[in-house]
């Protein structure tokens, strides 16, 4: 989740008993108690609403393709050099559309 352990855990929970006090503690832990149970049913709400209005199609996205955290712009980079040419599509300049080299070729010809 977040790479908390056991006992990192622990030393919040002593660092937030100093800081709190012994007497408000118990006041605090409930309130964070009804904070992560309130962000659940949002999440768990807000998920249900979008697999309603998606349909079906939210079951079969790749999720983990979506995530941000695994884009490494040095991979990104070096595939982009690596490609081979003939590969990247070109753009065919009397339509704006996108197209093969051999396409942009033909309409380069007249």
């Amino acid at each position: 989740m977040l790479g908390l352990t056991f006992d990192k855990i622990l030393i919040l929970g002593l660092i937030a008993a100093v800081i709190v006090g012994p007497h408000r503690l118990p006041a605090a832990a409930r309130w964070l108690g009804r904070l992560v149970r309130n962000l659940r049913t949002l999440a768990s709400d807000t998920t249900a609403r979008v697999r309603d209005e998606v349909g079906p199609e939210f079951d079969e996205i790749d999720w983990t393709r979506l995530d941000p955290r695994q884009y490494d712009p040095r991979r990104i980079i070096r595939d982009a050099l690596t490609a081979d040419i003939s590969e990247a599509p070109t753009r065919d300049r009397t339509s704006g559309e996108a197209g093969s080299a051999e396409r942009a070729k033909d309409v380069a010809e007249p």
